[in-house]
């Protein structure tokens, strides 16, 4: 059951396609399969039922599962195929560039957008939000300040975030700087249309964007760090799910007034 006495809302997570125990591939792929599996368990902690996604047919998940869920949450994974954004599709710091997980991500992130249902981005979901509202990315992030990419031997580049006052994130986490675990050598270059940039970090990066004041839109908010993982600070992992969870519930209540009246 969820907070409102009502059952616990279906939140659709488009699964992972690529085999990271395939032979020669990259161990990041693994690595993302395996935090994929925090995700849907911090979709559960938050008081949602996750509902993972499949492709149908090589292109998008069955419209019947789209169609129930409530909220949506994308998570990360290997590089967006450099032609969604007219980028360079032989730079050699891409990795697992997979059109079939663009697919589905896109078809799940597009129904979200287009139906008023909330969704969060998470890295390459914070990623492909940007780019499918006509922004770009950097294809690999010039050597900063501040390390977003682990370095060898570690699972995470800890760092921390200015979060943007009264943002919906700074409404999540209760403050406007937090530290943040990092696992990408990309980042959004131009915001997409409709977005605002709601989080940097100390050296300019963008690190969270969310959807602009207008109520014609859905919830959206995008982060590039990973929220699932264990640090710096386990109680960082659910506020961004439970924030998920209140929107997905508050458009169930209007939606069921709306109901009534009529």
């Amino acid at each position: 059951m969820s907070t409102t006495g009502h059952p616990a809302p279906l939140i659709g997570i488009p699964v992972r396609l690529s085999d990271g125990d395939a032979p020669g591939a990259d161990e990041r792929i693994g690595e993302a399969n395996r935090i994929f599996e925090q995700v849907v368990a911090l979709v559960r902690a938050a008081g949602a039922e996750p509902v993972l996604l499949e492709p149908h047919s090589g292109d998008g998940p069955p419209d019947g599962r789209l169609a129930g869920c409530a909220g949506f949450v994308v998570p990360g994974g290997g590089d967006v195929d450099p032609a969604l954004y007219g980028a360079d599709p032989g730079h050699p710091a891409l990795y697992d560039v997979n059109p079939a997980q663009d697919r589905l991500d896109i078809a799940v992130l597009r129904h979200a957008l287009d139906n008023r249902r909330p969704v969060l981005g998470i890295c390459r979901g914070m990623q492909l939000l940007n780019v499918l509202r006509g922004g770009t990315l950097h294809v690999d992030l010039a050597p900063t300040a501040v390390t977003h990419n682990p370095e060898p031997g570690t699972e995470w580049a800890v760092h921390e975030v200015e979060l943007s006052a009264g943002s919906a994130l700074a409404g999540a986490f209760g403050r406007d700087r937090i530290a943040v675990a990092s696992g990408h050598h990309q980042a959004v270059d131009r915001v997409g249309e409709g977005l605002r940039v709601s989080g940097r970090a100390d050296d300019g990066c963008v690190e969270a964007v969310e959807a602009t004041a207008d109520p014609r839109s859905a919830w959206a908010v995008g982060v590039q760090w990973h929220p699932e993982a264990l640090v710096p600070d386990p109680e960082l992992r659910l506020p961004l799910f439970r924030a998920l969870l209140a929107q997905v519930e508050a458009e169930a209540d209007v939606r069921r007034k709306a109901e009534v009246r009529s």
